[in-house]
């Protein structure tokens, strides 16, 4: 990932709560049918590994995990908030008017190669943590153990799970450190300020300057 050191961020507790807290990752990876990418729901253990490992399960039909099964690393992708910055917010705007728009953002990438798994237990316990944790909060969550038990049985014969040891990890949290300390704070003003949910999430995450 192309990260200018403004925007680079190292710290491993950040970037694993950042993972944490996206849900949602891009595995890609490249084997003998080309490059593949898929969108899975992953579990993140931080204490397993230097970096962490990843939890997570394709569907069976699914040719990704065959990559995967092969030895062939993955880099999974996770996104957190976005916004696009008006050039307008800019202070500089007003004083020379030498600036255009651009798009703040965090991203986290990891790589690694992963363990391929289809063992019963141990998919019944990979997806058994996974509706944990996406059922917690609600008044009534959720449990793989409501639904009958050949059911599941069935679906865990459609599934492949897998294990991802991160060995490296990048994260860019974009977000207008490059630009004077008012025109930080503008931005910050704009994105606070918008309709859009992701754009006031952002806007908590620029401390002001000093």
């Amino acid at each position: 990932m192309y990260c200018p050191a403004a925007f680079r961020q190292d710290d491993l507790l950040t970037l694993q709560a950042q993972i944490q807290a996206t849900g949602l990752g891009v595995l890609t990876s490249s084997g003998e049918q080309g490059l593949h990418a898929s969108h899975l729901p992953l579990l993140l253990e931080p204490g397993e590994g230097e970096f962490g490992t990843l939890y997570g399960h394709f569907a069976r039909a699914n040719p990704h995990w065959r990559d995967l099964a092969s030895g062939a690393e993955a880099l999974v992708v996770f996104s957190g908030a976005d916004a696009y910055v008006h050039p307008g917010w800019y202070a500089a705007k007003a004083e020379h008017g030498k600036v255009v728009p651009t798009w703040n953002y965090i991203a986290v990438h990891a790589w690694g190669q992963a363990e391929v798994f289809d063992d019963p237990e141990r998919l019944l316990q990979l997806v058994s943590r996974l509706s944990e944790r996406h059922e917690r909060g609600r008044i009534k969550p959720w449990a793989v153990s409501d639904a009958p038990g050949d059911y599941i049985d069935a679906m865990l014969r459609a599934i492949v799970g897998f294990a991802l040891p991160i060995r490296r990890i990048e994260g860019k949290w974009k977000l207008s450190q490059n630009r004077s300390a008012s025109d930080q704070a503008s931005v910050r003003m704009g994105l606070a300020e918008s309709a859009r949910a992701s754009d006031r999430e952002l806007a908590q995450q620029m401390n002001p300057t000093d």
